[in-house]
């Protein structure tokens, strides 16, 4: 018998004419073309301006002029602003892949040998001025004994540069005393480092140390200035200037990073991650600063580990690689300093880093000289019966807890010497 064919599968009705029209038009997926990059890049390096004729120059006393949010505005629009970044992003790039000991012999000018005699001799005044024995974890008040020390040898020490004029040594010797940190206050942050850059940034501006000089400036200068103040920090305990606490990225530092961090930029084993290595930090921190400062970092803190008491630089060790490291840093460098108005208000202008027409005058705001005022938070400028004023922002661990916050480095420096053997570790001290 057979069998019925197989009949095909009957075909779909079609659609009635009305039902196709609502079909919403298919169209293939692309990525929005406008769509913004994930990260803002790293900022460049600007060039760098030559150095103004001095043979008529007249020569200021460097003064605050950064005293209200339209003052700042101006200065980071400023030809300043971008002098400032063009040398500092200038010896960054001048550092890249480059360990301490490639430095030549000629790559150290006799300028460059100066100064770090210069740094040795501020050594010395150290020692002549040693701390007392107080017990306590704040600021010793021989600190300012040592300021008064190298105040009175300052003179001297830009003798050996060949700087005689008074003038042109008292515009410029004020950076570098106020590169080791503030009298009154006995504190010491990233704006007092800058302070030391600006200081050879002068040095450049009136020729004594050319761009052929950055890399020593980077690997020599740095480590100098580095070790000096880490024995400042160590005998006058300085508490840490606008320190936010266990947040911040170093209590006292920020440049050994963004020098350091060009350095290790094409490393061929060193990655961000071996920062928690013991071995790798006693093995190449003599040879990178940023292995030396995590280091040294370290050596002060009351608990053991990066992630407790260093969560920035714990969260950063997690990056791909140095690059972008160093560009968070180069980053970090406009943000947090050039743009933090609590920084930059200490910033001083003189004639060789100038202040823009418009910005305020100390006498205008009616404040104080910087060693002589008192720590504070934003500033604020108001108009009143009392005339132009000028005041700060509470802000601030003190202000929040209605204590002041002591240096890790007094902590661990009073628990050594058994002063304080009943004291309790905790993480953001």
């Amino acid at each position: 018998m057979t069998q019925p064919e197989a009949q095909p599968p009957a075909a779909p009705s079609p659609l009635p004419p009305s039902s196709i029209a609502k079909l919403p038009k298919l169209t293939p997926r692309r990525a929005p073309r406008n769509r913004e990059p994930p990260t803002a890049p790293p900022p460049p390096t600007p060039s760098l301006p030559p150095p103004p004729n001095l043979a008529h120059h007249t020569y200021t006393q460097p003064s605050r002029r950064i005293l209200s949010p339209e003052d700042h505005a101006l200065f980071l629009a400023s030809p300043t602003c971008t002098l400032v970044e063009a040398f500092i992003y200038g010896i960054a790039d001048s550092a890249r892949d480059r360990p301490i000991s490639s430095i030549r012999d000629d790559e150290i000018t006799d300028t460059v040998g100066k100064i770090v005699r210069i740094l040795q001799e501020a050594e010395k005044v150290l020692d002549a001025h040693p701390p007392e024995d107080t017990g306590s974890r704040f600021g010793n008040p021989v600190f300012r004994d040592f300021l008064d020390g190298v105040e009175e040898q300052i003179c001297e020490w830009h003798a050996q540069l060949g700087l005689i004029d008074a003038a042109q040594v008292r515009e410029i010797s004020t950076y570098l005393l106020h590169s080791f940190g503030n009298k009154r206050r006995i504190d010491y942050g990233s704006g007092h480092e800058l302070n030391f850059f600006l200081w050879l940034l002068c040095l450049n501006r009136v020729g004594l140390l050319a761009p052929p000089t950055f890399p020593a400036l980077a690997l020599v200068v740095l480590p100098a200035y580095l070790h000096l103040m880490r024995r400042i920090q160590g005998a006058y305990y300085l508490e840490p200037a606008g320190s936010h606490g266990v947040w911040g990225l170093d209590d006292y530092q920020f440049l050994p990073f963004l020098f350091g961090a060009a350095q290790l930029l094409h490393h061929a084993y060193i990655t961000p991650k071996a920062i928690h290595n013991p071995l790798v930090l006693e093995e190449a921190a003599r040879e990178f600063i940023y292995l030396d400062q995590i280091a040294f970092v370290n050596s002060v803190k009351n608990v053991e580990g990066l992630r407790w008491h260093s969560p920035m630089l714990d969260d950063i060790s997690a990056s791909r690689g140095w690059g972008k490291i160093e560009g968070g840093m180069r980053k970090m460098f406009r943000k947090e300093i050039l743009e933090k108005l609590p920084v930059m208000q200490h910033f001083l202008f003189g004639s060789l880093v100038e202040a823009v027409e418009g910005m305020s005058t100390e006498g205008e705001a009616g404040v104080v000289s910087e060693q002589e005022e008192e720590e504070g938070g934003e500033v604020e400028v108001f108009t009143d019966e009392a005339g132009k004023r000028h005041v700060h922002a509470s802000v601030g661990w003190g202000d929040c807890c209605g204590i002041r916050v002591p240096a890790a480095i007094g902590a661990e420096g009073e628990a050594r010497k058994g002063g304080a053997r009943g004291l309790r570790r905790v993480p953001f001290d």
